[in-house]
């Protein structure tokens, strides 16, 4: 029996999931009152199929197992789990979970692609089973990254985000469990610290946009696609590893170097950012850098996949 995912809103996030349930074989429903709506994600999941494709599709992965309905309640009938991709307004996410809680089994997961409320925050208008709402956050593009942080609420209760890591995983997603429900979870906040500082050195005329990628692109970034920063780290304190470089550079750690508040948005600001960026796409569209970008990924993950923690022998890791 195929399994079925329910897709409520198809902005990118959620045509991401829709591409990467059809690329798992799974059925897909889909709601999005917006004009116009099933024809972008008809062509978004074209666009992103040749990657799938080249990634590895499931037995029985079909773009045409993609389904569009007029109503919320008629995408949740017989999903095994519910996405909900709606904008990041606190209110409406309330308002479309609480409808979907209604709606829907109350063994059916719902998750909500919030890359900064907490599930808490998200449950509370919830009548039926406000414990199976959580946080699902995940990565674009959503077809291709495999990380999707979930958080359960104050109403979650054992089991609840158990199930809700199986279902992730059999759309070959690593799920990450979070200990503790926090504003921005944990990857989202690692990124808005590296942001942050961006933007104080192009507003300090420190470095160009261009400049700030190639730190990351030609240095750190290469490591993290493999390590993340702790091990990173681990491995820069030698034989005595992170106990080592904590007692050598850990004092550094004081120094003013960095500042977390993030530069006000000047006008002038937002002219260097913007046209920094203009001039490093260098005349390429939003698809074509896209594109390119895709197929970096597919071959990254063919090759990193071979160093993953399952390479190794190394099972039940993240």
């Amino acid at each position: 029996m195929s399994r079925q995912l329910a897709v409520i809103g198809t902005g990118v996030i959620g045509n991401g999931w829709i591409a990467r349930a059809l690329g798992r074989g799974w059925d897909v429903v889909a709601f999005d009152p917006a004009p116009g709506a099933e024809a972008r994600t008809r062509t978004a999941v074209e666009q992103a199929w040749p990657s799938l494709e080249r990634l590895g599709l499931a037995e029985g992965a079909d773009p045409a197992r993609l389904t569009f309905v007029d109503s919320l309640e008629e995408a949740v009938k017989g999903a095994e789990l519910i996405q909900e991709n709606v904008p990041e307004r606190l209110e409406l996410k309330r308002e479309i979970l609480a409808k979907l809680d209604a709606a829907a089994d109350p063994q059916t997961v719902i998750g909500s692609s919030t890359s900064g409320f907490k599930p808490s925050d998200l449950q509370q208008d919830c009548a039926k089973a406000p414990g199976r709402v959580i946080v699902a956050h995940p990565f674009n593009p959503v077809y291709l990254l495999p990380l999707v942080e979930l958080v359960g609420g104050e109403a979650t209760i054992n089991g609840q985000t158990e199930r809700a890591q199986a279902l992730y995983q059999d759309l070959a997603m690593r799920p990450l469990v979070v200990r503790r429900e926090i504003e921005g979870h944990i990857a989202d906040r690692l990124m808005e610290a590296l942001w942050r500082e961006a933007l104080h050195l192009v507003n300090d005329g420190v470095a160009t946009t261009e400049e700030i990628d190639a730190a990351v692109v030609y240095g750190c970034g290469l490591r993290w696609s493999l390590m993340g920063t702790f091990l990173t780290f681990h491995l820069a304190g030698g034989d005595g590893g992170m106990r080592h470089m904590l007692e050598q550079f850990g004092p550094a750690l004081k120094l003013p170097w960095t500042k977390l508040e993030a530069p006000e948005l000047t006008d002038e600001l937002i002219d260097k950012v913007a046209e920094g960026c203009e001039q490093q796409a260098a005349g390429r569209s939003v698809a074509e850098l896209e594109a390119r970008r895709d197929e970096f990924l597919v071959r990254l993950l063919a090759l990193v996949e071979e160093y993953w923690p399952e390479a190794e022998g190394l099972q039940g890791r993240i």
